[in-house]
């Protein structure tokens, strides 16, 4: 494999790893901030895993969430790993251009 694609692998692999440390805390604090109260009774009744709900389709939210955890993600977000890696980048190439080399859109 490339040099090229091990690294784009890599950095890849690192920003899953760093989006699930934040996915984590995310549930964590929502989870304290609520006293527990993340599901809805259909949620409770189904058995569904609460942490499920800071991944995957937004619907699943719509289905089991309680109203206090809805108006918790409304306040505070409930990211992505796309938004996630966007916000990454964004800082990795802001750095990039602090270190004296020219950001990407100007050397082409």
């Amino acid at each position: 494999m490339s040099v090229i694609l091990t690294d784009a692998f890599a950095t890849y692999q690192a920003m899953r790893e760093d989006f699930e440390l934040h996915r984590r805390a995310t549930f964590a604090r929502a989870h304290a901030e609520l006293r527990g109260e993340l599901l809805n009774a259909r949620g409770r009744a189904a058995h569904i895993d609460p942490s499920s709900l800071f991944m995957g389709p937004h619907a699943r939210v719509e289905r089991y969430a309680s109203e206090e955890l809805r108006r918790w993600f409304a306040q505070h977000g409930r990211p992505t790993v796309g938004q996630f890696e966007v916000q990454r980048w964004s800082g990795r190439t802001g750095q990039v251009a602090g270190a004296n080399m020219a950001p990407l859109r100007e050397i082409a």
